[in-house]
């Protein structure tokens, strides 16, 4: 049976980028993917790239790659993923106080601007001035996280990539199980999103990375007009991944929920008119935990409603699927302690930003660039 160089399991933004990446570098690499049709995070995303917030130099310099990476990235993809630029909305609730909330964005690469009730409405007159103080705005970039993996999943497989639709069950020494047959490698790298820690602690491998359990409603293409991508100023996500990861062995209690859910209400229009509008997040340690569909999806349209009553009522559909994270906002790359031939690609508090340029980066590392950014941010540290 064939052996490749790489194996990499999980077809979202991550390991679509790092297939193509490893194939450009002459590396023979099978791609595995348990979905033909996706349900990933990159599927749900909202498609946006939070260029302006990077806060370190680090964070800086990947975010002006990213810039780069995605000015020609269409070209050298050949496929549209509609990229383009959008005024972001950061809203700020009717009882806060705006200068305290614009405060806490003087450290990022491009602070916001404050506006006004008025000046915010004007920019997005969807907006409830019922239900804000102000707003901030910068402009944000916007893709569509399908069409940009599905772009770099052709690409891999032109330049002579191959997939597979089979579910990963085992890591082996060599390669992986599936439903379906055993795989061999020399290297196996995991882009699985949610499910890496699950898939890693399979095979014996504890890892500080963890997921939330997100929901949001995707609707139709809709007459309804959104000129904005809008999402809250104070997002409670970031707070609750840091309080989450505390403790790390409470991730290995099964049926345990860790912190109480949050919901950020935010929404965004894509090029063919459709929009996605949430998120619930909750940090569930089971994968494969149930939430109530229903109760989620009122809770959703109320909060949406609160902010944009145009959505409110709006046709759509509820979609859950789970968003890995780390616990300092850094991804885990490289090889895992103990398991040289054992990788991991995972954990983007930002992945549609940061994977194209550490994709590329990593690729590099592997075919024998030295790389001080990738080696920050082994599993080891």
């Amino acid at each position: 049976m064939k052996t490749y160089d790489w194996i990499v399991i999980g077809g979202g933004i991550t390991g679509a980028a790092l297939s193509y990446e490893l194939r450009k570098k002459g590396f023979s690499v099978l791609l595995l993917e348990q979905n033909a049709i996706a349900n990933n995070a990159t599927r749900y995303s909202y498609g946006g790239l939070a260029y302006w917030s990077a806060t370190t130099p680090l964070t800086r310099q990947l975010s002006t790659e990213a810039i780069a990476r995605y000015h020609i990235l269409s070209q050298e993809l050949d496929a549209d993923i509609e990229f383009r630029e959008l005024n972001l909305l950061l809203t700020i609730p009717n009882n806060s106080d705006p200068q305290a909330i614009a405060a806490l964005y003087t450290h990022v690469a491009t602070p916001p601007q404050l506006l006004t009730i008025k000046e915010a409405c004007e920019l997005e007159p969807l907006l409830n001035k019922q239900a804000i103080a102000g707003a901030l705005t910068v402009k944000h970039g916007h893709i569509n996280p399908e069409k940009t993996a599905q772009a770099y999943i052709q690409a891999f497989l032109r330049a002579g990539g191959e997939i597979q639709f089979e579910q990963v069950l085992q890591i082996l020494p060599h390669g992986v199980q599936t439903t379906t047959t055993t795989y061999h490698s020399g290297n196996v790298v995991i882009c699985a999103g949610g499910l890496s820690r699950q898939l890693l602690k399979s095979a014996g491998i504890s890892i500080k990375l963890y997921f939330t359990h997100t929901e949001m409603i995707e609707t139709p293409p809709l007459d309804v007009q959104l000129q904005t991508l809008i999402t809250p100023a104070n997002l409670q996500r970031f707070k609750l991944e840091t309080q989450s990861t505390q403790v790390d062995e409470l991730w290995d209690e099964p049926n345990n929920e860790i912190l109480p859910p949050i919901l950020d209400a935010g929404a965004v229009q894509f090029v063919d008119g459709s929009v996605r509008f949430g998120q619930i997040s909750r940090t569930l340690t089971d994968v494969n935990a149930k939430v109530d569909a229903k109760e989620s999806e009122e809770w959703l349209r109320k909060s949406i409603g609160n902010v944009l009553p145009a959505l409110e009522n709006v046709a759509g559909t509820w979609h859950h699927c789970l968003v890995a994270f780390s616990n300092n906002s850094l991804p885990l790359i490289g090889a895992i302690p103990g398991f040289t031939n054992i990788h991991i690609f995972s954990g983007f508090t930002s992945p549609l930003v940061m994977v194209p340029p550490l994709a590329e980066r990593f690729a590099n590392f592997i075919a024998g660039a030295k790389d001080d950014i990738i080696s920050q941010m082994s599993p080891q540290r």
